[in-house]
């Protein structure tokens, strides 16, 4: 269960940080009202889960 739970961390964080990566270059799918530092910061908060995600993954493996 705790594979599956930092496994989901690492989809779901990599999905918030495209999502806003594409909004801020593309204006895709909020079109780009947002701004720049927000989209910035919310790119690199789903960056940040994913990473955690991935920590946490690789902690419960060995």
């Amino acid at each position: 269960m705790a594979k599956a739970m930092s496994i989901a961390g690492m989809v779901i964080g990599g999905f918030v940080a495209l999502l806003f990566v594409f909004d801020l270059a593309l204006g895709v799918p909020f079109g780009g009202q947002a701004g720049l530092v927000p989209n910035l910061g919310l790119a690199l908060c789903g960056g940040i889960v994913a990473y955690l995600g991935w920590n946490a993954f690789r902690e419960l493996k060995g």
